[in-house]
């Protein structure tokens, strides 16, 4: 099976290690790709915002699988032209991939499947910001209503700041804040059967004890100890399933990753947020665990090829951990050289904003890379993870300190 594979981060770097070690993998391409992925699969440099681009090159290449990674893709219509010319994609339409696009439809589409969200308004001057910020109360949720790479999303108890971030977006989604643990937790749909993965955990904050500015996230771990024994049938039955059938009713069906974002509250799971495609970075500790082979995975979920497919997982558990350029979130630093990176038995090391230069491997984005570690349990993941982490080097670099910390102390408690 030829595949094409299209995005550059650590989610990509991740996906094209779990679809090469796939036997029914013969061939590995990946636009644009990075230097890490480039160590086993054939990097071609074309601008994923250019459909045309690559569409040409899934034609050139004679991909059996197009596997869709970022959001700008998608929301751009790619996998549409790719299907027009009968082309396998794992991801959804553009008019699917609107449960991300627009957190507006997102909340109508809850709304007609009956799954639980926060109460909201979408927003688009000062004088309904305000109502709404009135209305709810800190702490403020306000959300961009279109893609933000992940910093969309302000959460705070400051007034000011929330109405300044709804003023910068100009229209927003404001809603209640939903108290309790947030958990990640996927499903690969064929459009008709959607099948759920493991949950993961992620940290959104820079900084240690969720301060600092919200991230794209800056680690994850999985499996969760201390999550409900039915997190993932629940999940199933009263979120993935009921979207998968209204999206199909709508005559616009869903294939590829739903990520459902979760709040386990005290009244029960709430849905925060959808996104249409593998989140970064629980992507690099679900696919480590994964045993399914992934490419033949994805190729069922192209072609309506779900039923009865069932996941297995290792028996393990897995801590990712964020590598940081100076002055992320707000204005990374670029170019900064990397020291030659360790190789650690049950560690893998995620390439996300990384390029070759003359000087050898620099940072080229804001979260440059993520180092995994898989262990018998997190407290064994979370070691490997940062011994190796701590052998990086790159100057003005930060990580946080307490990925899965809490969950690992608790786990050993049990």
């Amino acid at each position: 099976m030829k595949i094409l594979l299209v995005g550059s981060g650590g989610r990509e770097h991740a996906l094209g290690l779990g679809l090469d070690a796939d036997p029914a993998c013969t061939s590995l391409h990946v636009a644009p790709g990075n230097p890490g992925i480039a160590e086993f699969a054939q990097c071609h440099p074309i601008d994923i915002s250019n459909n045309a681009q690559i569409v040409a090159l899934a034609q050139e290449i004679e991909a059996d699988l197009v596997v869709i990674g970022p959001e700008l893709p998608l929301v751009n219509g790619l996998a549409d032209d790719l299907r027009r010319l009968k082309i396998a994609v794992f991801g959804p339409s553009k008019a699917a991939a609107q449960l991300e696009g627009s957190k507006t439809f997102a909340k109508e589409v809850m709304s007609d499947a009956g799954v639980l969200t926060a109460q909201s308004f979408t927003c688009s001057n000062k004088v309904e910001y305000e109502k709404a910020l009135d209305t709810f109360g800190a702490p403020y949720v306000v959300k961009d209503d279109g893609l933000a790479g992940g910093k969309g999303v302000v959460v705070t108890r400051n007034r000011q700041e929330a109405l300044a971030h709804a003023i910068s977006c100009k229209r927003v989604v404001i809603e209640e804040f939903l108290e309790g643990p947030e958990v990640s937790l996927f499903g690969i749909s064929d459009g008709v059967s959607i099948l759920a993965m493991q949950p993961a955990q992620d940290f959104k904050r820079s900084g240690d004890n969720d301060a600092g500015l919200n991230t794209g996230g800056m680690g994850a771990y999985s499996p969760l100890p201390w999550a409900p024994s039915d997190i993932i049938e629940d999940t199933y039955t009263q979120v993935l399933a009921p979207i998968i059938a209204e999206m199909n009713a709508r005559g616009t069906p869903f294939v590829g990753l739903l990520y459902a974002g979760l709040a386990l509250t005290d009244r029960g799971t709430r849905v925060i947020e959808f996104n249409v495609r593998f989140g970064d970075p629980e992507t690099q500790v679900l696919i480590p665990l994964l045993k399914t082979p992934l490419a033949t995975l994805l190729y069922k979920a192209a072609t309506v090829g779900l039923a009865d497919t069932v996941l297995e997982w290792r028996d393990e558990s897995a801590v990712a951990v964020v590598l940081a350029a100076e002055g992320y979130p707000t204005a990374p630093l670029n170019g900064g050289t990397i020291s030659p990176l360790p190789a650690i038995e049950n560690v893998q090391i995620f390439h996300a904003g990384t390029s070759r230069s003359e000087q050898g491997l620099v940072s080229s984005g804001g979260r440059v890379l993520t180092v995994t570690g898989v262990g018998s349990d997190l407290t064994e993941a979370r070691d490997r993870a940062y011994r190796a982490i701590s052998q990086i080097s790159l100057p003005g670099s930060f990580y946080r300190s307490d990925i899965a910390l809490n969950a690992a102390v608790a786990e050993k408690g049990n």
